[in-house]
C-alpha cells in the first residue's frame, strides 16, 4: 500500500449553523471563501467585474409623440419573480463538511475497532491481547460543471428590460451546480463503478421500521390521533437508545427528526386539553430540531419515510474525528473555471465537486415509513 496522505478539513459548517452567505467585504475574497469550497481568482473575478456591463442604459433619440401610447398608461411591478426551485434541504439535515480538493477521486474515512476481551487474572495462565484492526470506507468524488454565455446584442437588449443577463446567468449557474449536489446528498450518484452515495441509499443505513396501524387500520398520521403520533414518536426515540446501547440518549443528546413534507403538518394534531404533537415534542426532547425535506414524501415504494438521527456522538470517547453521524463531503463547492472575453460573446465556466455523504455511526441513525 502506497503512503496515505490525510487532507485536512477546511471547514465544516453544522446543520444548524447552515446560514445563506452575504459577500460583503471583497478583501481576501478568494483566499477566505476557499475555505469554504468557493474558488475564484482575483484574475477572473477582475475579468468577470468588467465584461459586458448592462446597466447603462442609452438615452432616449426620439420626440415624445402628440397621442399617448398605451405603453405611457402602463404601471409596471417592481422587480421579477423568478421561477421556483425545490428547497435545497441536505445543508440544513446534516451540515457540510470541505475537504479534499477538487481533483481528488476518493475520500476515505479510516474506521478503527479495538479487539480483546479481559479475562480473571491468574499467575500462570496466558496473558489476554488486545488489538486492533482497520477499515477504510470510501467515497468517490464526482465533478459537475456549468456555464454560461452572453452575446453582444443579447447583452444590449436585456439592458432594455433592465436585465444584466451575465449577472442573472451567473446566478442559475450556481443554483443549477447546487441542485445538483443537493440531489446527491439524497440520492446519491451512479456511473456504474463508483461509489458515491445519498441519505437514502447509503449502504450503512439502518432498514425502515413500519410504523403500526392505528385504529383506523392505517399507519399514516392523517388518520391517527394524538396517542397514536405520539407512540410512533417514541417508537423511533426508544429505537435510537436501544440501538446505540444507551450510547445515545434522545431526551439528551442534540438530533434531528426529518419529516416528510406531507407529514409535518399532523405535528399539529391536538388533545381535547389544546396540547399539540409540537408541544409535546418541545417538552418531552428539548434538544430536537424538527426538519422537513421533499425527498422524504414517498421514498419508500410510495411511502412516506421519517428519520431521526443525533447529531453527533457525545459518548464516543475513542473516535478522533468529528464525532459525527452523518458528514456530507464536499471538497469544492464552487469554482470558477475561467471567464473568457471573445470579439462577441462573453464566455464563463464554472464547476463543484462532492463525494456524497457518509453515515459514519449507523447506529446513530432510526428510519421508518408508513407515516
Amino acid at each position: 500500500m502506497g503512503s496515505q496522505t490525510v487532507s485536512p478539513i477546511h471547514s465544516y459548517v453544522g446543520p444548524r449553523n447552515v446560514r445563506p452567505l452575504h459577500l460583503k467585504k471583497v478583501d481576501g475574497y478568494p483566499r477566505n471563501l476557499s475555505k469554504l469550497g468557493i474558488c475564484m481568482d482575483s484574475r477572473t473575478l477582475r475579468t468577470m467585474a468588467a465584461a459586458m456591463d448592462s446597466t447603462a442604459l442609452p438615452a432616449m433619440t426620439t420626440t415624445a409623440s402628440n397621442g399617448v401610447p398605451v405603453q405611457a398608461l402602463q404601471t409596471w411591478l417592481p422587480g421579477f419573480v423568478a421561477t421556483v426551485t425545490q428547497p435545497r434541504k441536505i445543508d440544513d439535515l446534516i451540515g457540510i463538511t470541505t475537504v479534499g480538493s477538487w481533483e481528488d477521486e476518493e475520500i476515505i474515512q479510516t474506521v478503527m475497532e479495538l479487539t480483546g476481551k479481559a479475562a480473571v487474572y491468574g499467575d500462570y495462565t496466558n496473558i489476554p491481547l488486545s488489538s486492533w484492526n482497520l477499515a477504510y470506507e470510501r467515497r468517490s468524488v464526482i465533478r459537475f460543471e456549468e456555464g454560461l454565455q452572453v452575446g453582444y446584442l443579447e447583452s444590449a437588449r436585456a439592458a432594455k428590460v433592465k436585465v444584466d443577463s451575465a449577472s442573472t446567468k451567473r446566478n442559475g449557474a450556481a443554483i443549477a451546480l447546487e441542485i445538483n449536489r443537493n440531489d446527491v446528498g439524497f440520492y446519491g450518484y451512479n456511473n456504474g463503478n463508483n461509489r458515491t452515495y445519498g441519505m437514502l441509499n447509503d449502504p450503512s443505513a439502518p432498514a425502515y421500521k413500519t410504523l403500526p396501524a392505528g385504529a383506523s387500520g392505517k399507519t399514516q398520521w392523517a388518520n391517527k390521533t394524538f396517542q397514536e403520533i405520539t407512540a410512533d414518536i417514541r417508537l423511533v426515540a426508544n429505537a435510537l437508545l436501544v440501538d446505540s446501547k444507551s450510547v445515545i440518549d434522545p431526551t439528551e443528546d442534540e438530533c434531528t427528526l426529518t419529516l416528510a413534507n406531507g407529514s409535518k403538518t399532523y405535528l399539529s394534531v391536538t388533545t381535547d386539553n389544546g396540547t399539540s404533537v409540537q408541544d409535546w415534542i418541545t417538552k418531552t426532547y428539548p434538544k430536537w430540531r424538527i426538519k422537513t425535506a421533499p425527498e422524504f414524501d414517498g421514498a419508500n415504494g410510495g411511502a412516506n419515510i421519517m428519520q431521526l438521527h443525533a447529531e453527533s456522538v457525545v459518548g464516543d470517547e475513542v473516535s478522533t474525528d468529528d464525532k459525527g453521524v452523518w458528514s456530507q463531503l464536499v471538497p469544492a463547492k464552487f469554482v470558477t473555471i475561467g471567464a473568457k472575453q471573445d470579439i462577441k460573446v462573453y464566455t464563463e465556466d464554472f464547476t463543484n465537486a462532492t463525494a456524497g455523504v457518509m453515515l459514519k455511526r449507523p447506529y446513530g441513525c432510526v428510519r421508518a415509513t408508513g407515516n
